[in-house]
């Protein structure tokens, strides 16, 4: 099993949020170092999400901008309320 080596980091936090955080850590019986990386670990992991959402995204609209390949609002609409019913219904053919 390979193990990653922790290496030390500083941040600089206000006395309130300091606080905060081991008010907090106290009371779910965790250290607030321990609180800090689980903070930062669940806020790096959801922003890796998002970007990657918006890196897809920006790939579709190039790809649109490309080919012109669409599907009419109405069709998409009636497709994804199908979906929604739980009914496993192909997609819309697309459409210059």
């Amino acid at each position: 099993m390979s193990v990653l080596a922790a290496r030390p980091i500083a941040i600089k936090i206000d006395e309130v949020t300091r606080a905060r955080v081991k008010r907090l850590a106290d009371a779910r019986q965790r250290t607030p170092h321990w609180l800090m990386r689980e903070a930062i670990q669940q806020y790096v992991d959801r922003e890796e999400k998002r970007e990657a959402f918006r890196q897809d995204a920006l790939q579709a609209w190039e790809t649109f901008r490309a080919n012109n390949q669409h599907a009419p609002a109405d069709q998409a609409d009636a497709w994804l309320a199908q979906l929604e019913q739980g009914n496993d219904v192909d997609p819309p053919v697309c459409r210059s």
